[in-house]
């Protein structure tokens, strides 16, 4: 089962341990990608702080993420599952998991992300700020930059078993799986359910979004589960208590949606 998330757009401080190896990174089919993204980032936030506020999407109280950009080659690393934080990552609690769940995360977890395209929660990497939907002067839009890459890279990484999409639509820009890849490909949405007036309303809530998700991942890795397709996952979600509605795609190489529906926000 290979896992599709998102990052955060909130990152840890950068580690203590030694600076930024290329080489070590995992999918090295991606390296001549990163280091063009990196290139043009480095250079960027050190040339000209205002500009790189603008185009990174910056508010005058993050301006110092333009600092940490300009030192990516230099500063310390740490596990990508350390660096990123927020909402889904707190729920997912990587470092509580046993040893063996954090085994199964490392294989089969792999975090999008507008600077490395895509890295496992084991790879080191600093903390840095590029989302996604940066355009850079240079390369273009990132969603459509990592297009190429991912194409080629992706197919492989997915080997022969359960796709399980959870990115958010920004990243999902970046790859799409394509047919029979995904036909074994589940994307996930999260909708709250309440009566309102003897009338049930289901809304998209973000953050019960997200932490629904995180939740549901460290399920899956804590009980081993091994869906091998969609219609495998669905079982499994609901013998590990989640209600899933599933929409098998209405022609072939498609991908499976299915709606996570709960009814309490925490």
């Amino acid at each position: 089962m290979l896992v599709l998330l998102p990052p955060s757009e909130g990152k840890a401080a950068s580690g203590r341990g030694a600076p930024l190896k290329p080489e070590s990174l995992s999918l090295p089919g991606l390296a001549a990608a990163r280091a063009a993204v990196l290139d043009e980032l480095v250079e960027l936030c050190a040339a000209d702080e205002e500009k790189a506020r603008e185009v990174l999407g910056l508010s005058e109280g993050l301006r110092g993420e333009i600092a940490k950009n300009v030192e990516l080659r230099t500063a310390g690393t740490r596990p990508a599952g350390e660096i990123y934080t927020g909402v889904l990552y707190d729920a997912l609690d990587l470092a509580s998991l046993d040893a063996a769940s954090r085994r199964r995360a490392g294989r089969s977890l792999l975090v999008f992300s507008g600077l490395w395209g895509a890295v496992r929660v084991g790879d080191r990497i600093p903390s840095y700020r590029c989302s996604m939907g940066v355009k850079l002067p240079g390369l273009g839009a990132l969603g459509a930059y990592w297009r190429g890459p991912m194409a080629q890279v992706l197919p492989e990484a997915a080997g022969d078993g359960l796709v399980l999409d959870l990115r958010s639509s920004a990243y999902t820009a970046a790859w799409r799986p394509k047919g029979e890849v995904a036909q074994r490909t589940a994307s996930v949405r999260v909708l709250h359910s309440q009566m309102v007036d003897g009338v049930e309303r289901r809304s998209v809530v973000s953050h019960f979004n997200k932490a629904t998700k995180g939740r549901l991942v460290r399920d899956l890795l804590v009980a081993d589960a091994r869906p091998k397709g969609p219609a495998e996952l669905v079982e499994t979600l609901r013998e590990l208590g989640y209600v899933v509605e599933a929409e098998a795609p209405a022609r072939a190489g498609r991908a499976w949606s299915l709606d996570v529906v709960v009814t309490e926000i925490h």
